[in-house]
């Protein structure tokens, strides 16, 4: 990686200050934030600037379950799909929300657009939109209907969504900052939904000719009323055929990670966590497992970074 000019590092140390400062001095009222383990596999789906990173087409699917033993545990199912537009050094693209339990129902659809610029040798910013809506459903009468507490409480809204991310990149390290939701007025969704601020990175730090190491981390702010959180990662690569990493999220929250490139193009993932210290439930309702998905078309296939 080619090293910045003084003034552009000064420039850019003062764009993240002033995105900190805009961070810090927020407020959001939010009860529930959203976070994949694999995150650092696939942070379109909270930054789609970073979709540009990469020249091809992408896909991904992914679905997480938590609780894993219990009927009704909530599951959550994301996609995110980007292509590229070559003649504006961007990508265009959609990210799709889902999460639900037998009450609650939150559906979040989002088109995006990035663009990049060079900034010298192969270092890159990059900026996006996404526009979409949110829909949230709680059927709060099927918890008890004899109860007229729960008989009006039932919920369905829907609002529309838009956000923004930036991110520095070059060939081995990425670091970024995004708002994937804005809240343009107090109801009921952004009550029960986090609009966090995320920032982001990671560095792909080569160990040899076949393997690899990739430290990341990402930290998310949910506004005054839920802590700051944050995950911290690192994943190992042998030959460019399988990843096998680590992950430790604030709320006590550790997991591993399975990465498996059957080619070129195609990437399976799978992360199994658990929860840790004295509130951890026992046997299996204390797990959270993932599942995901990535193709790539084109030539240089799949990312590390």
């Amino acid at each position: 990686m080619r090293k910045l000019n003084n003034t552009m590092r000064k420039n850019i140390i003062k764009l993240l200050t002033i995105a900190a400062v805009l961070i810090i001095s927020s407020s959001v009222s939010a009860q529930q934030q959203f976070s994949f383990t694999q995150y650092m596999n696939n942070p379109t789906q909270f930054n789609p600037a970073y979709s540009t990173i990469s020249d091809n087409a992408n896909f991904n699917i992914l679905g997480r379950r938590q609780l894993v033993g219990i009927t009704g545990a909530p599951v959550t199912y994301l996609f995110n799909g980007s292509v590229p537009i070559s003649s504006i050094g961007g990508s265009a693209g959609v990210i799709v929300l889902n999460d639900n339990d037998p009450v609650y129902k939150y559906t979040e659809v989002n088109a995006f657009l990035a663009k990049k610029v060079q900034l010298s040798g192969t270092n890159y910013l990059s900026v996006s939109l996404n526009a979409g809506f949110r829909n949230m459903k709680a059927d709060f009468s099927q918890v008890d209907p004899s109860d007229p507490k729960f008989q009006t409480g039932d919920v369905n809204e829907t609002i529309p969504n838009l956000g923004f991310g930036v991110m520095f990149f070059g060939s081995d390290y990425y670091v970024g900052l995004s708002v994937p939701r804005f809240t343009l007025k107090q109801t009921q969704i952004n009550t029960n939904v986090s609009d966090s601020y995320y920032l982001s990175a990671a560095w792909l730090k080569d160990l040899g000719d076949d393997f690899k190491i990739k430290p990341a981390c990402l930290l998310a702010y949910p506004g005054p009323n839920l802590p700051l959180s944050y995950n911290l990662s690192a994943t190992f690569y042998a030959k460019n055929v399988v990843g096998l990493g680590v992950n430790y999220h604030s709320d006590n929250m550790v997991a591993g990670i399975l990465s498996l490139f059957l080619d070129n193009n195609f990437k399976i993932g799978y992360s199994y966590q658990v929860a840790t210290g004295k509130y951890a439930l026992g046997g299996s309702i204390n797990t959270t497992q993932e599942l995901s998905l990535g193709y790539s078309f084109g030539k240089g296939g799949i990312k590390l970074l």
